[in-house]
């Protein structure tokens, strides 16, 4: 790996502390990052290293959550914080100035990592200020670029996200831009193209002539507990469907390329988005379910709020594998059960009851719900299943990730494959647009639901 520098706007939030750092940590505990590399944490206020590796659990998928001291040694020694106000365009000159002198220190050139884990409102003036101040260009000692990392929601809707692409164009070339959705970068999501590939007879059944339904399911138990001013203008839609559910769809259903790089992973992606319709306005009422959990209008501290923290959406992807097949993609707080899954139902042959292949997300597993009723749709399922299992057993000895190692790895080497494209983006809040102009008009058909419910359909 080269030698980088992780520059972090808003070190000091929730996703720095809960995430990146402890993904860093892993990182360099593991020998994947360069040694000299270094983490500029950005910060409004002063706040030491030591202060904020005090309060952040590095170690929280080790064992009996005990650190190693050389990790630990390793990152106390590339953490360095750097207090900057930023919208004080004088202060992005005093940052290049900084970055400078730490290639002088080092003796070395390094890439530039810029990690935006900052409210969307602030990714425009900030992405403006690193271009205008010169901070987009490569180092003055060699050829390490500058790379931007942009955490999810990428715009508000379409026309915001339309302006974003072409602001933060104006400063960084696409192959520079890494749009985060770290769902896509789980070992599980990527296991399901594994799966498709490596079983061609499973493949074949991959269509509307064998699957009757394929849904796309997120459930939290968790309230919006601390995020209320960000998600009281957001929602689940927003928040879930746009982003993960439809990026867990596309990877479903999407028609497998040749080579599974990423040129041709996303060429897969954008096309299979460019399919999928959108929901007319006329249909929003039955193929667009919204909830509310009760108590939701106290936690946001808006008596009127009608934002959804349940949204649910039946959706029909245009062409020759899928037409008809009903996709469904849904998502919830305040569930009585954590969830993230894919279920891919197969219709039942000679009345025999339906077969599910279940992709569990959280689990990392592939699994098949079939009675004892063998019929030649479930032992092909059944043969590829328990192959893929003896072929993919989960390394005990490895810590469990959740994807965001992976982000920092590929976004150092350049690697786009797990991040999303422009067109992907914009193909996405199309399919919502509708839905999220209904559900901006009123609270009309927003059913509130007590916490801690099962919800399959409102």
């Amino acid at each position: 790996m080269e030698p980088c520098i992780f520059v972090f706007f808003g070190i000091t939030g929730d996703l720095a502390q809960r995430k990146l750092l402890p993904a860093l940590y892993h990182l360099f505990k593991d020998g994947q990052i360069h040694e000299e590399s270094i983490i500029l944490g950005i910060s409004r206020r002063d706040v030491t290293a030591e202060e904020l590796l005090g309060r952040v659990e590095l170690c929280v998928n080790e064992v009996d959550n005990i650190c190693d001291p050389t990790a630990m040694h390793k990152i106390q020694r590339a953490l360095r914080m750097h207090r900057m106000s930023l919208t004080d365009e004088e202060e992005y000159d005093e940052l290049l100035t900084l970055l400078n002198a730490i290639e002088d220190e080092k003796g070395m050139c390094m890439s530039r990592l810029y990690y935006l884990s900052i409210p969307p409102q602030m990714f425009e003036p900030i992405v403006s200020n690193l271009g205008q101040h010169g901070l987009n260009m490569t180092c003055p000692h060699g050829t390490a670029g500058s790379r931007l990392l942009v955490e999810k929601p990428f715009g508000y809707d379409l026309d915001s996200a339309k302006k974003l692409i072409a602001a933060t164009g104006e400063w960084f070339d696409e192959d520079q831009l890494f749009r985060i959705d770290h769902y896509i970068a789980k070992e599980a999501v990527q296991n399901i193209l594994a799966f498709r590939r490596s079983n061609p007879s499973v493949e074949e059944l991959w269509n509307k002539g064998s699957i009757s339904s394929i849904e796309v399911t997120a459930y939290e138990e968790l309230s919006i507990e601390g995020r209320a001013v960000f998600y009281d203008e957001v929602g689940a839609l927003r928040d879930f469907v746009q982003s993960h559910l439809l990026q867990l769809l596309a990877v479903t259903t999407m028609e497998l390329p040749a080579n599974l790089d990423s040129n041709s992973v996303h060429e897969a992606k954008e096309n299979l988005f460019a399919s999928i319709l959108p929901v007319p306005v006329d249909q929003v009422s039955h193929k667009a379910q919204r909830g509310q959990y009760q108590g939701y209008q106290e936690d946001a501290e808006n008596p009127e709020s009608f934002t959804e923290t349940y949204a649910c959406l039946t959706l029909q992807i245009d062409s020759k594998r899928w037409q008809g097949i009903p996709m469904i993609v849904r998502t919830g707080k305040a569930m009585d059960h954590k969830t993230t899954e894919i279920k891919v139902k197969f219709a039942g042959l000679d009345g025999s009851s339906p077969k599910e292949l279940v992709f569990d997300i959280l689990r990392s597993t592939i699994c098949l719900d079939t009675d004892p009723e063998t019929v030649s749709i479930s032992e092909v399922l059944q043969t590829a299943v328990t192959k893929f299992e003896f072929d993919h057993q989960p390394d005990s000895a490895k810590p469990v990730t959740d994807g965001y190692e992976r982000v920092l790895l590929d976004a150092i080497r350049g690697d786009h494959m797990v991040f999303t494209t422009s067109s992907e983006i914009l193909y996405s809040w199309v399919i919502i647009e509708n839905v999220l102009s209904e559900w901006s008009q009123s609270g009309n058909n927003l059913i509130v639901y007590p916490k801690s419910s099962f919800l399959v359909h409102l």
